[in-house]
């Protein structure tokens, strides 16, 4: 499955509400390189009432609905569409990431279809997933290690 038409679609409705967001998790580390996959897309953003109300928004955009799973560790909000399985995670806390906006400085911005999606930078998605330590992120560690090495060895070659 080609996940960029709904890349595009979140960073358009992400931006048409003032979302700010950054996409990590499996997802983010597939757009770099990394051959993982995922069935759902996270996202870092700051837990405030405004942007509690924007995920409402963004989620009656997209016919979808809000759903508050229980995992207190990561504050999470998941939207949900049935009609196509589409599933956003939207989390509040990150195992191995102190603040939105250290996530934020090492983000790439990526375009889809004119609208810019912040991507998290490997090693912070690395680094997220060794601090949470569940057997799911343990799986894909050495991958995205790896991934990491090699991008940081074809940067030094270009240096």
């Amino acid at each position: 499955m080609d996940a960029r038409p709904v890349l595009a679609l979140l960073a358009r409705v992400l931006q048409e509400h003032r979302l700010e967001a950054v996409l990590i998790g499996n997802a983010a580390a597939a757009l770099q390189g990394a051959p993982v996959t995922t069935v759902d897309f996270d996202f870092f953003y700051r837990k405030t009432p405004a942007n509690q109300r924007k995920l409402k928004a963004i989620a009656k955009t997209l016919g979808a609905v809000l759903l508050k799973p229980y995992y207190p560790a990561s504050d999470l909000i998941r939207l949900v569409r049935d009609e196509d399985s589409l599933q956003v995670d939207f989390m509040a806390t990150i195992h191995g990431v102190t603040s939105l906006a250290s996530l934020r400085r090492r983000a790439s911005r990526i375009d889809f279809d004119g609208y810019q999606l912040l991507v998290a930078d490997l090693a912070d998605i690395v680094r997220s997933k060794r601090a949470a330590g569940r057997p799911r992120d343990r799986a894909v560690l050495e991958i995205l290690e790896r991934t990491l090495r090699e991008k940081k060895q074809i940067q030094a070659e270009k240096a």
